[in-house]
C-alpha cells in the first residue's frame, strides 16, 4: 500500500469509530434525560425557595409585634404606630418598621390598628406571589397567628 493513499473504511482499526463523534440519537437521549430531570427538580427547587422565604414574613411579623408591645408599654396605646419610612410617617406617628420585610418578599401593613389592639398582615410580593400553600400571614396583639388565601392551615404554615 502506498503511504499517500488513505485506508478504506474496512481497513480502519476498531477504535477509529469513536473519533467521529456522537450520533443524533445519542444526543437526543441525553437531552431527554436532562429535560426529565429538570422537570422533576425545578418545581421542587421553587417550592423549597418559597418555603424558605416564608421565614422572612414570620420573622418580620414577630419583630413588629415585639416593637408594638414596647410602644404600648411606653404610650399605653398601639394607635400611633406606623409602617414605612420616616417620610411616610407623620407626627405624632411612631415609625416602628419598614413597609416591606427585610428581604423584600412580603409587604407589611396594619389591617386593624387601635389604641387597644392591632392586626398586621404580610402580603406576598414579587416571586413569592406564587406561594398559594401558605398565602399571606397575619398576627395580632394577642399572638394569634393566621394565614389568608392559603390552601394550608395556620398551624402548618407558622
Amino acid at each position: 500500500m502506498c503511504p499517500d493513499v488513505m485506508p478504506s473504511r474496512r481497513a480502519r482499526p476498531r477504535g477509529a469509530r469513536a473519533l467521529r463523534g456522537f450520533t443524533l440519537i445519542e444526543l437526543m437521549i441525553v437531552l431527554a434525560v436532562i429535560a426529565i430531570l429538570a422537570a422533576i427538580a425545578l418545581p421542587n427547587y421553587q417550592d423549597s425557595v418559597r418555603k424558605a422565604r416564608r421565614t422572612d414574613a414570620r420573622g418580620a411579623l414577630t419583630t413588629v409585634a415585639q416593637v408594638m408591645e414596647r410602644l404600648n408599654t411606653d404610650q399605653n396605646s398601639y394607635a400611633n404606630a406606623c409602617l414605612g419610612t420616616a417620610a411616610t410617617c407623620t407626627s405624632p406617628s411612631v415609625l416602628i418598621y419598614a413597609d416591606k420585610t427585610e428581604n423584600g418578599h412580603y409587604t407589611l401593613a396594619f389591617t386593624s390598628l387601635s389604641a387597644t389592639g392591632f392586626t398586621i398582615q404580610a402580603t406576598r410580593y414579587g416571586g413569592q406571589s406564587a406561594d398559594t400553600t401558605c398565602g399571606d400571614f397575619t398576627l395580632n396583639q394577642a399572638g394569634v397567628r393566621g394565614v389568608i388565601n392559603a390552601s394550608s392551615t395556620a398551624a402548618a404554615c407558622w
